[in-house]
């Protein structure tokens, strides 16, 4: 018969605390501490973790050799629950790890080629709620939910003030590669201001709807600009004349008011939004509608609104370039472009790094080398979008772009100072919209 009780718990204490271990001698701790022998019961009884019942008291033998007996079951019993935990502790580390391995966004395509016809244009509400992160997400959450399954090809985003513009192309990225999205093309420029204060951001969305939406195809209209010499003269009435060349050539073009998918407004100043809102809606209630401020700090008062409409009749070729009576003429500048080509590519901006006449060319020579990826060309470019940072640089943008246009042909397209782009070296950016044929 063994006496000494405190020796035996403290031979045995370190084998209770193992895992699994603890729950099944529980049935003994009191008669141990009363003095009692203790004997483990059965291997599979300890091992189903106290789930059966231990044997009574009275029945525990009191043989000298009990003690020997039970401190191997105890410690091989210690050994095989240490190693189940740490195998299954291993197998679980393993599997975080697995899963917890994320995929870095993919950057957006340089170019896509899509269907002209299916082709709808959106522009998301402005938003005041928090900085420029937040309120990107809203509108590309906004946008997602209104497209009604068509998908977004082409984003031209619109930011006002000193938020980083890359982190649109971040978001763009993350938040299109959540939903299991292909990546849209996209533009990103800094204004000098949007139309709501505290707004950061508006996006100008192309979508590829479902279903053919433009019969005969699209008409692109450059901006139709007005301005004056003094930057802070009224906007309202050089909105009015931009307004009415652009009546102009929405007739030329054969289209109706109601055709025009979106105006875009670039202004000198939004001191006087309201009327200038109010002016674009008499003529285009359906049409999406933007306004931006161009620069914090305008050289001279300017509105210039362009547009996109749906072509009405059959042109019978890919593009067709106009000039009507009324509107400005210019050797490398096309005031109309209709599209009755079935496919058209779209591009992102490419940015001139540098302001010496070899990095405008640099920057046309990679646009032209996204379009061939694609089987087009600049030669074939409908429309062309310019974001020069200053007056000097759209001198040496309109004496290089020369080089790379068809010259009998060259298209339609807007070019104005803006406030900045993405990179800090950047001079300017372009986009363009070319036929594939």
């Amino acid at each position: 018969m063994f006496e000494s009780k405190a020796p035996f718990r403290s031979r045995i204490g370190l084998a209770l605390a193992a895992p699994g271990v603890a729950t099944a001698m529980a049935g003994y701790s009191a008669h141990a501490a009363s003095g009692g022998m203790i004997v483990v019961p059965a291997m599979h009884a300890i091992v189903r973790h106290g789930k059966e019942a231990a044997p009574p008291l009275d029945e525990i033998p009191e043989t000298g050799d009990t003690i020997v007996g039970a401190m191997r079951r105890i410690w091989l019993l210690a050994l095989v629950g240490a190693l189940a935990v740490t195998l299954s502790s291993w197998g679980k580390k393993k599997k975080e790890e697995e899963t917890q391995v994320l995929q870095l966004p993919k950057d957006p395509p340089s170019a896509l080629t899509v269907e002209t016809r299916r082709l709808i244009f959106q522009v998301t509400p402005l938003s005041a709620k928090g900085l420029l992160s937040q309120q990107t997400r809203d509108a590309l959450k906004w946008l997602l939910h209104s497209t009604n399954g068509a998908a977004v090809v082409k984003l031209r985003a619109f930011v006002a003030g000193s938020g980083d513009l890359r982190r649109v192309r971040e978001l763009v990225a993350e938040i299109f590669t959540e939903h299991r999205m292909a990546l849209p093309v996209l533009s990103v420029v800094q204004v000098g201001a949007l139309p709501l204060e505290a707004a950061q951001v508006v996006l100008e969305a192309t979508a590829v709807a479902k279903k053919d939406v433009n019969q005969y195809g699209l008409v692109y209209i450059s901006g139709q600009g007005a301005s004056s010499g003094e930057p802070l003269d009224p906007v309202p009435p050089l909105a009015q004349q931009s307004l009415a060349r652009l009546a102009t050539a929405v007739k030329a073009a054969r289209s109706e008011p109601g055709d025009v998918a979106r105006v875009t407004c670039f202004l000198s100043s939004l001191d006087r939004y309201a009327e200038v809102r109010r002016l674009v809606e008499s003529s285009y209630t359906g049409a999406a509608l933007n306004f931006v401020q161009v620069q914090r700090a305008p050289a001279r008062a300017v509105a210039e609104c362009e547009a996109v409409a749906r072509l009405r009749w059959n042109t019978g070729a890919a593009i067709h370039m106009l000039n009507p009576e009324g509107l400005a003429q210019s050797p490398q500048l096309s005031q109309i472009a209709l599209i009755g080509a079935p496919k058209v590519i779209l591009t992102g901006s490419q940015e001139a790094f540098g302001f010496q006449d070899a990095d405008a060319r640099l920057a046309f020579e990679r646009l032209q080398k996204s379009l061939s990826q694609e089987g087009g060309s600049l030669r074939q470019a409908a429309f062309t979008s310019m974001y020069p940072l200053s007056s000097k640089i759209s001198e040496q943008v309109r004496k290089i772009r020369g080089e790379f246009y068809d010259g009998a042909r060259p298209p339609a397209g807007t070019m104005l100072p803006f406030q900045g782009l993405p990179s800090m070296d950047a001079g300017f950016a372009v986009d363009v919209v070319a036929v594939k044929e």
